[in-house]
């Protein structure tokens, strides 16, 4: 068991939080839940459109970078976005944020070429990343830490209910609008959010100065862009061994290997390259990695499978990829919670993996006699493999890194699962152009059509199943294909999966990992030591029925359990610059005042509280046994959390730090204080 230093009572490095009202904090997270919900949701609402934009903007080769273009600038955005709000404030980058996201709808809207609207979704792009980030971030300066837990699980739910809900819009918006509406709808939704932020979100901004990164930042960009150009140009723009596609494939590792080198030196790096000495954060981040390749994959061309060869509407098709999506909520809950219970993660990986594969093979041999149930069973299968993949891969990294390197690991595994999204799509979108080009024109000759007028799958199936059977049947081949050459990805991650180390599962992680949030959610800039604080909260969540009994007989005071009670009262209210008056008090734990006055008399007449005019005052008495309960329930924790080895000097500061922020935000927070006891 680690010992704290109780006497120990480092400042943590920032503001203290606004002491707001709970209306207004739920205000504030209305508005940062539109931000979040406009920027997850535009990650899949174009899936189901993709068919009609082709057939309205034509270049179909370049299909994929609808949705790379933006996932790709979301990414690069994430990484250095969140020092932009330490910098500048939170609130400021979040509205900008957020003017940058509905300028790259209303374009992507106006868009007459493919061009066009793929610079269009990558301006989204920037400023989804800037949302997410800075989202997570005001969840952080607004929410009490009691409470905290349950807003960012929430936040992270987000992610799961528009793996739902953007394909089915999309689908909506194409057939009864237009695949503009897409875009026009997070018009309204961003005035309402920009104007809210503006009403209720608070100025805050970090005492610290942050250091950026710039140089690793251009260099991964540069890096990941121009493989990913490769890989889309190659066989299709160009051939594979022309003089660009290598000068591509050249570039890209000259530029990561020199990102690489930068990060190594750097004082604050993007990507701190001692992380790959943990084996378990190099093999979660391999399997993040796989599981965003075939979850963005599959579900972008999921729906142009359905409309093309099943000849069903778009608003169909997003509700026909509904198996999968239910199946991966199912299994991220499922599997949750299991860890939670048991403290074992390894198998979910394992089994995950393995499902993925068999969902995708079964996938690969669909055709255009495959019924709607088989269908959705291989759907479903696919679903509930990501699902066991995804969710416990961040519980791992948690459980096992340092407690000072667990901001960055946790960014890390995320950024990861981002770029495999992005080089999913832009994979998947290679190989189906690359087999479907001289597969359709050879249709086409057969069919006797012309391609131009049967570009829509509405207008291709206007036409007699007779005529257009060659041509469906090239679309299901094509996309089979790519389903089929995706099956390896999950192989190579089933193999890598046997490799995660299982280790027994701190209490801090166990309470988190059935939070839907930490397998969903975006990117979160929060600092080491503000998760750690939350994971000590979710504990102390969990104990509160025992925990202030014990924690009140560690102290071996001579005080009764009401004047510890009412001690704790008026200190809150003290911290909060408050004037602490019993009707405050009573109103605050909706109480009538007389219940609790005879309670604060017996906190006068023990010396612990003066009172002046009514209004009450700890004495030096009162503040000493208040510092000898903040002692007792520091080594309460560490008692609570004794698989931690704190003889690290940096994780030990940290812990402190975490502690702190603790006692800090507890004491700055109205009176309706986390884990309070009953009125004794």
């Amino acid at each position: 068991m680690s010992t704290v230093d109780t006497a120990s009572r480092p400042e943590v490095e920032g503001p203290t939080p606004p002491v707001m009202e709970k209306s207004r904090r739920n205000l504030v997270f209305v508005a940062i839940m539109l931000g979040m919900l406009m920027a997850a949701l535009d990650q899949t609402i174009v899936s189901t459109a993709l068919p009609t934009i082709v057939a309205d903007l034509g270049d179909a080769g370049h299909m994929a970078w609808v949705v790379t273009s933006y996932l790709l600038a979301e990414a690069i955005a994430s990484i250095v976005v969140g020092k932009f709000g330490d910098m500048f404030g939170r609130k400021a980058i979040f509205q900008i944020s957020a003017i940058v996201f509905v300028s790259g709808s209303v374009l992507a809207g106006l868009s007459e070429d493919m061009l066009f609207l793929i610079a269009s979704r990558a301006v989204q792009g920037l400023g989804a990343g800037g949302l997410m980030v800075t989202a997570m971030a005001l969840i952080a300066d607004v929410i009490p830490l009691r409470e905290r837990g349950k807003y960012q699980g929430a936040m992270g739910a987000v992610f799961g209910v528009t793996t739902v809900l953007g394909p089915t819009l999309g689908g909506l918006f194409t057939d009864h609008l237009s695949w503009r509406w897409c875009f026009y709808v997070n018009v309204p939704i961003a005035v309402v959010m920009i104007a809210m932020a503006a009403a209720y979100v608070p100025r805050v901004r970090s005492a610290a100065k942050p250091v950026i990164d710039y140089l690793g930042l251009v260099l991964i960009a540069i890096g990941t862009s121009l493989l990913i150009l490769a890989l889309e140009w190659g066989g299709d723009e160009y051939g594979w061994g022309s003089v660009t596609i290598i000068g591509m494939f050249a570039g890209s590792v000259v530029a990561i290997v020199l990102f690489v080198v930068v990060e190594l030196r750097a004082k604050e790096p993007i990507l701190p390259m001692w992380l790959f000495a943990n084996p378990v954060f190099t093999v979660s981040s391999i399997l993040s990695f796989i599981v965003g390749f075939a979850m963005l994959g599959a579900m972008t061309y999921l729906p142009t499978y359905l409309q093309y060869v099943d000849g069903v509407s778009a608003t169909v098709s997003g509700y026909r990829t509904l198996p999968m999506v239910l199946g991966l909520l199912t299994t991220s809950i499922l599997s949750g919670n299991v860890v939670s219970r048991t403290g074992r993660y390894k198998i979910f990986p394992i089994l995950g993996t393995a499902l993925m594969g068999v969902g995708l093979y079964l996938m690969s041999t669909m055709g255009p006699d495959t019924g709607f149930w088989l269908e959705s069973l291989y759907m479903l299968i696919l679903g509930l493999g990501i699902g066991l993949a995804m969710q416990v891969l961040t519980i791992a990294v948690q459980n096992t890194v340092p407690y000072a390197q667990m901001g960055a690991a946790t960014s890390g595994v995320t950024f990861f699962r981002t770029i495999g999204s992005t080089f999913g799509t832009a994979v998947i979108g290679t190989m189906f152009t690359n087999h479907a080009t001289p597969l359709l024109a050879s249709a086409y000759a057969e069919a006797g059509v012309d391609p131009a007028s049967v570009a829509s799958p509405a207008q291709l199936h206007r036409l007699p199943d007779a005529t257009i059977a060659p041509i469906v049947q090239a679309y299901a081949d094509s996309i089979n294909f790519v389903f089929f050459w995706v099956v390896p990805v999950a192989a190579l991650g089933f193999v890598v999966a046997w490799f995660l180390v299982e280790r027994p599962l701190r209490d801090a992680a166990r309470g988190r990992a059935s939070d839907m949030g930490e397998g969903f959610g975006a990117p979160d800039p929060a600092p080491s030591e503000e998760r750690l604080a939350r994971m000590i909260a979710d504990v102390m969540q969990r104990e509160r029925e025992t925990m202030f009994n014990e924690v009140y007989q560690a102290t071996d005071s001579v005080l009764e359990r009401a004047d510890a009670w009412a001690l704790r009262q008026v200190h809150v209210l003290e911290r909060a610059g408050e004037v602490a008056t019993v009707r405050k008090i009573a109103a605050a734990h909706q109480l009538p005042p007389e219940v609790l006055t005879p309670v604060f008399t017996q906190a006068v007449r023990t010396g612990l509280v003066s009172v002046d005019a009514g209004r009450m005052r700890l004495t030096p008495l009162g503040r000493a046994e208040f510092a000898r309960f903040i002692t007792a329930w520091r080594r309460w924790i560490d008692g609570h959390l004794d698989d931690w080895d704190l003889t690290d000097p940096e994780d030990r500061r940290v812990f402190e730090k975490a502690v702190t922020r603790i006692a800090r935000e507890a004491t700055a927070e109205d009176s309706e204080e986390w884990a309070r006891e009953p009125v004794p």
